[in-house]
Formats: C-alpha cells, structure tokens, sequence
C-alpha cells in the first residue's frame, strides 16, 4: 500500500469506473486512475540504462575511465554488447510480457522448488518493471509506467528500494541488489524537509536498513558482493544508514509523555501531531517501532534507542487497561486514549504482534512481554472471538464502542496476522512437534494452536469468496444476536465446499466500499507460520492457490509489474494502478519462504518484524535490559486503586499535606473497562477524605508512594466512530 493506505482506517471510496482488464495479463483499462487518490506528480521519472550487470565482476566494479577498454573487451568477448545497450541488462528471458503462459500447464507432480521459482520470477518482473519506469522514485504506477515521490519536497527516500534489500538476498538477485546499493551510496540523503511518518518510515525504511545488514553479515552467501565485505569501503552502509535515519526518527519521541507523534520532520527532528484523529497517534503505530530500535540499540550500544523505545510500553500499560485490549488511537501530548474503539485490524494490530515479538528478541529474557501479550490474547477470546452463522466460522471482531457494547462481525484483511502470531506465540517459533518433545506444550498452547488453525481458515476464506480469488480489505460476518462467544462454548467451522453456490459463501458478507485488494501480506504471512510450525502441507497448497490469482489478474502488459485491484469480486477485475512497497518486501517474500525448505531462515532464531524485515534473536548484554515493571492491577488488568483503609491516621506531628493533584494512580471504569473522563482530584478526595481545600495528608506506606509526574488528564472523550459505510 502507499504511505497513506498503510495505516488508513481501511476504506476507500471508489469513483465509478467503467475500465477492466481483457484478459488473465491484460491492463486496458478507461479511467483507471482513481479519483480519490492523491494527485500524481507531474514530474516524469528518470529512465534509468542498465549497464552491464550480467555477470558478477560487472555488478562489483564501477566504471572508471582508465578501464573502458578493458570493459569493452570483455563484453565483446562473452557477447555482451548487444545486450549492453538494452534498457535493462538484469531482465531475465523468462519474465518478458508473456511471462504468466504456465498458469494454463498442468502439473504431473508437486515441485516446490519450481513454485518458488516463480515466485522469485514474479519478483524479478515487479523490479524491472519499476526498474524501467520509476527508479529511484518512492511510489511506482505500473500501468501509467510512471512514479512520483511521496513529497512534492522530497529527493526520494528509497521507498520501494530499501523495502525490497532483504528480498533481493533472500532470492539471491545480486545484480540487481548491486544496483540497488549503488543508488543509495549515491543518492539516498535523508537530510530532507519534510515530514513523513513515524512508524511507516520506522517499519519499512529503518526495518529495511537493519535487516539487510543482519543477512549481508551473517549470511555472506545470499546474494554476495564485495562492496559490504569485511574492511571494503562499504561494509558499513547499511548500518549508517540505519542509524542516521533512526536519529533524525528520535525527535518524534520528545513529546510529554515519551509516546512519540504519528509525523516527524526528518531535516529537524521535530515530532508532530497526527492532522486527523485529534492529533492521536495510533496505538499500533506507536507501540510497533521497538524491535527496530532495540536491535539498532544492540549493534550500536546507544542506549538511547532502546530506552526510548521501551518507555512507549511503560506508558500504554501504566493506562492499566482491561484484559489487555487497547483502544486504537492514544494522545503523545498525555500517553492517555482516545475513545472506546477496540480492534485488531488498522491502528490496533501490531502493538499485540510486537509483544510476543519482543519476548522473542530477547531470547526470553523480558517476560513483562510474554505476560502483556498472554493477558491481551486472553482478552481477545473473551471478547472479540466470535462464530459466522450458520457455518461456524471464527471470526475476530471489533468492539467501537468499548468492550461492553455491542460486538461488531467485521474482520480487516491486516487481522490475518493474528492467527500466525498466536502459533509463534505457542511455540516460540519451534515446530508443533519440537514444542512438545521440549515439555513446551499443554492445554494453553493446544487451545491457541486450534484458535490460529480456525482463524487461518476463515483468512482463506476471504480470498476463496471472492471472484478473482484475491481477498478484500474488509470482510463482514453474519453473527447471532447475541454473537455466540468462544466462552459459550468452541464450535468447529463446517467444509468450505469449493463451488461457486456453496452456502457457506453466505457467512461472508463483502461490501461495494471493500472489495479492493492492496496486495496485502498477512494471510500468506499467517501460511507461512503455520506452515513452518504445524508442517501441513495444506497451507503450501492454499498460498499457491493465492500466488496464481494474483498472477492471473493483477499482473501488468509488457513486463511492467503487479498492480493493486480497485475492484477483485469481478471479472476482469477493475485496476488501481499501484504497485505496493510491500508487494516486494512482504507479500512476495513471504510466498518465497512458504514455498521453500525449512531450513532457509529457521524460525526459532529470528525475529521478522511487522514489514517481513529480518532481526536476529540476541541475549540482553551492554546495559541493556528492561527498564520497568508493570504497576500492580487485578486480575481483569485494570490498576489498584487505593482505598481509605490503605491510609493510616494523621499523627500530630504530620508532614506537610500532599495535593491529590500528585496522586498517580490510575481511575478505571468498571462499565466500561476503559479509562474514564472523571476528576482523579475528585475521586481522590473522595476516597482519602480530603479537606476543603482538597488537600489529603500521608503518612507511612501511602506517603511513600505518592508521585507527581503521572497526573492523569484525560482530556478528550470523543468517541471514534465505526468506520463501515
């Protein structure tokens, strides 16, 4: 998705259009620029020649002019010159504009190294493509064969490049990541003025960065080249990247509460307020930044990576919130929320994904994470986990309104990262098999093994349903009145008969607003986990499935790439010509791994952050360790708040009285299992007994846990609407 669909709400209003494609690879398409997108840019992209990039000694070296005779000769001598001239020398023979011919071939058996195959050949055609047309530029267009910066101000900020890095390792396309590096040695300059976003920049960029220097250090073999070998001028360049991004990133954390500002400015480093939502932040976006800047933390030793990423944490949890289900949207200015608003789809999701993720990291050595995220996948059984009528699918839903008003059936396509969490979070990246030899397995790792094999199914689901078999960002379910809970018992989904009237197609309900496939990630992220953890081979099956729709409908004439869909529950499909960053740096990636041996990358030794960018696990060393502790709570996670038998007797001789104004505890709402908009001096004075002038004197224990730097100023309750149409 492009910057701004990443982390929108998830709808997008879709002028009328009457432009399809003609065939299976066809884009002819009337009026296929959608309307309400933002203005291309009028600049024309520049057309990049490929040199010689055939052959390793041409990807390592750069021209100089004391060796043009001797280049010359050498591509004369293998018969390159003739290709020399082409646009692009890195494009492969078998990915030209009738690449795509093999869908119609049948299989005498399953080869899944073939598959893989085609996925990296897919890969190789979105990057030429982008290569051709749009290089160096942030967002690429593939039917218009254009691209455009992301900011007017803006000297390109590697965007589709630096997102793509570890994809080119991982498929070993050293060709292309050469030219790749020789771009961002020679242009990419974050000293820019203007603002982009914190976590987007963060996860993509900065995620990118890291990941790319963890494989070209550890795994030397992918994709080699000499320029980041030990002692070349090089070696480090991904590493200094990172971490003069990562400084000019920092400014969005000065904000009161240390929760940092949806927008920073990369030239000043000043963190600004979100322009919509009241100037909240998302609580994802806020909290889905830490393994970033906890692993550059642990390359570096600047510890202030890390202790500015970890206070985020300390201030969400100190809102003591029940059973561990957030709502979406939190004030940097307070470190307080902003409405009721309950989800796991946008603006919620991978604050629960980078708990468990974080306790992973750190090789097990921080289990605030595991208890954070154990309480709020509790939480989410208890009240978002739900069942389709009549044909029992699990369904993870959305309470708008708080947790105790009413459940809504309504899934985003970004909820699909839940149910591969949940088997990461079981096993801790083991396979079923390994987990249970280890004596790492019971009821509770059984039961949430059954929960992601059920939420995976319904996931599939989605992209079952649909007419071009490419899910839609939103997905709505039939439920009962009342929604029947998983506490009211587990029902067991029926078959999903594969025929176009099956009745269990009725369960799901797609609406005109939502049925626009961005290319999304996280159902083949979820296949992938289940893949690796359970060893089904069905969910190999079910992303080869996906693969090929995705390349029957959504790829571009003449070799141009991949493009999102307006409209993907009919055929030919209506085109939104884009082609996301993701697509290569997730979507595609994810495919590649689900399709290969399970050796390559094994789970239980990395940690793969919300963009499918690559850490290692490491040991707390350096100084570096958790530096809080949850506040004590009871068991639905809500703070304890004191009561007048915790305050003692005022002795004559009593200190100086204190303001409840310094009180820090926490007031929750019993009704509506949020933070509520009531006076804490109030609620305070009424508790302690305070006098006329509202002040409460302390003595003993009470005294000493007085503190004056957690003042809760809830300021605003405006409620955050559902966002269905």
């Amino acid at each position: 998705m492009s910057l701004t669909q990443r982390y929108h709400d998830g709808h997008y209003g879709l002028p009328h259009q009457n432009g399809h494609t003609g065939n299976g690879l066809s884009s002819k398409l009337d009026g296929f620029m959608d309307k309400r997108e933002l203005p291309m840019y009028k600049d024309k992209p520049y057309n990049y020649a490929g040199s010689q990039r055939n052959t390793p000694f041409f990807q390592r070296r750069r021209v100089v002019s004391g060796a043009i005779l001797v280049i010359f000769g050498l591509a004369w001598w293998f018969g390159m010159f003739k290709s020399s001239v082409k646009p692009k020398s890195t494009k492969s023979p078998n990915t030209g504009k009738n690449w795509g011919s093999w869908l119609g071939s049948s299989e005498p058996q399953v080869d899944w190294e073939c598959r893989r195959e085609k996925v990296k050949e897919a890969f190789m055609v979105s990057w030429d493509g982008y290569e051709k047309y749009a290089w160096g530029y942030d967002e690429y267009h593939p039917l218009s064969k254009e691209g455009r910066q992301m900011d007017s101000k803006s000297k390109g900020m590697g965007w589709i490049i630096v997102d793509a890095l570890d994809t080119l390792m991982i498929m070993n396309l050293t060709s292309r990541l050469s030219h790749a590096r020789e771009w961002m040695s020679t242009s990419l300059d974050y000293d820019q003025n203007h603002e982009v976003n914190t976590f987007e920049t963060t996860i993509r960029m900065l995620g990118g960065l890291l990941s790319a220097h963890y494989l070209s250090t550890q795994f030397p073999d992918m994709a080699p080249l000499a320029d980041d070998d030990q002692g070349a001028p090089g070696e480090d360049l991904y590493l200094e990247k990172a971490a003069d991004l990562a400084d000019r990133l920092l400014g969005a954390f000065d904000s009161d509460s240390g929760v940092p500002y949806a927008s920073v400015n990369l030239k000043t480093s000043k963190g600004k307020g979100s322009h919509a939502d009241g100037g909240a932040s998302s609580t994802a976006e806020a909290a889905s930044l830490q393994l970033e800047f906890k692993y550059l933390a642990f390359l570096t030793g600047e510890k202030n990576y890390w202790d500015r990423a970890e206070k985020v944490i300390q201030v969400i949890d100190d809102n003591g919130v029940e059973d561990g289900l957030l709502p979406i949207f939190i004030y940097a200015t307070t470190g307080t929320f902003r409405g009721e608003n309950i989800r796991l789809g946008s603006r919620g999701d991978s604050y629960y994904e980078y708990l468990i993720k974080q306790y992973l990291q750190t090789s097990g050595e921080e289990p605030v994470y595991q208890e954070l995220w154990n309480q709020s996948l509790a939480g989410v059984r208890k009240h978002l986990i739900t069942y389709s009528e009549p044909h029992h699918f699990t369904v993870l839903g959305e309470r708008d309104n708080g947790l105790t008003n009413k459940l809504s059936g309504k899934m985003d396509h970004l909820v699909c990262f839940m149910p591969g969490t949940i088997a990461l979070g079981a096993t801790g990246g083991l396979t079923v098999a390994e987990a249970k030899k280890a004596g790492r397995w019971g009821e509770k790792e059984e039961d949430g093994m059954s929960l992601a094999i059920e939420l995976t199914k319904t996931c599939w689901g989605m992209y079952k349903v649909m007419a071009t078999g490419l899910a839609p960002e939103i997905t709505h379910f039939r439920l009962d009145d009342p929604p029947h809970m998983e506490e009211d018992g587990v029902l067991a989904s029926k078959e999903m008969i594969d025929s176009p009237t099956a009745s269990w197609r009725d369960d799901y309900i797609i609406k005109d607003n939502d049925n626009h496939n961005l290319q999304r990630p996280e159902t083949v992220e979820s296949l992938f986990y289940m893949w690796r953890i359970t060893g089904d081979e069905k969910y190999r099956e079910w992303g080869w499935e996906m693969f090929k729709s995705f390349v029957k409908y959504t790829a571009v004439d003449d070799g141009a790439g991949f493009t999102s869909l307006a409209h993907a529950n009919e055929i030919p499909p209506i085109l939104k010509d884009n082609m996301e960053s993701f697509w290569l740096a997730e979507t595609l990636k994810y495919f590649y791994l689900l399709f290969s041996p399970t050796d390559l990358l094994p789970l239980d030794s990395i940690v793969i952050n919300t963009e499918a960018h690559i850490f290692p696990r490491f040991k707390l060393a350096r100084g570096l360790k958790t530096g809080w502790e949850r506040k004590p709570r009871d068991e639905q996670g809500r703070l304890i708040t004191p009561s007048r038998s915790d305050v003692k007797e005022i002795p004559d001789e009593a200190p100086a009285p204190v303001s409840s104004e310094d009180f820090h505890y926490t007031i929750n709402s019993k009704a509506s299992g949020s933070i509520q908009t009531i006076s804490v001096e109030e609620t305070v004075q009424t508790a302690l007994g305070a006098d006329a002038a509202g002040q409460v004197p302390l003595t003993g224990d009470a005294a000493s846990e007085r503190k004056g730097e957690h003042g809760v100023h809830y300021k605003s309750r405006e409620r955050v609407e559902s966002s269905e149409p």
